[in-house]
């Protein structure tokens, strides 16, 4: 009966999914030393230069608090730096962080690949679409 109950439920379904995607992700990104969520961090530094910490919360999804860890942890390891302007904070990518950029990717493409492989590539792009676009409504 349970069993029902968990295959129709998005709740349970979602989170599962989540820590399914999530173990694999971080077994993409071991062998640069990164969570592939400090990575998309690093990768949105470098697309848009100056972000506000309040402008890579919303673009990442997380809370201010969590944006604010997450750059103290980057700027540690020097692949982001804050650059304050009155009460205003930028993020900037630094050197090291473009230098990595070509590992980073190569990191998305081998988890892409590599549930491609278990779903096919038609499942898991619409899965990601359908799950996007579920989270936009939602949210």
């Amino acid at each position: 009966m349970l069993d029902g109950y968990f295959k129709n439920c998005l709740y349970f379904s979602a989170n599962r999914l989540s820590r399914i995607m999530t173990k694999m992700a971080e077994e993409s990104f071991a062998p640069i030393g990164l969570s592939p969520t400090y990575a998309f961090l690093i990768m949105a530094a470098l697309e848009e230069p100056g972000l506000t910490q309040k402008r890579l919360s919303e673009k990442l999804h997380i809370a201010p608090s969590t944006c604010t860890r997450f750059v103290d942890k980057l700027e540690v390891k020097h692949l982001v730096e804050r650059k304050q302007e009155g009460k205003m904070v930028y993020i900037h990518p630094t050197s090291k962080a473009e230098d990595l950029l070509p590992e980073i990717k190569k990191c998305w493409k081998q988890l892409y690949e590599r549930y491609c492989d278990l779903l096919g590539k038609e499942m898991a792009d619409q899965l990601s679409k359908d799950l996007h676009n579920a989270g936009e409504i939602l949210e």
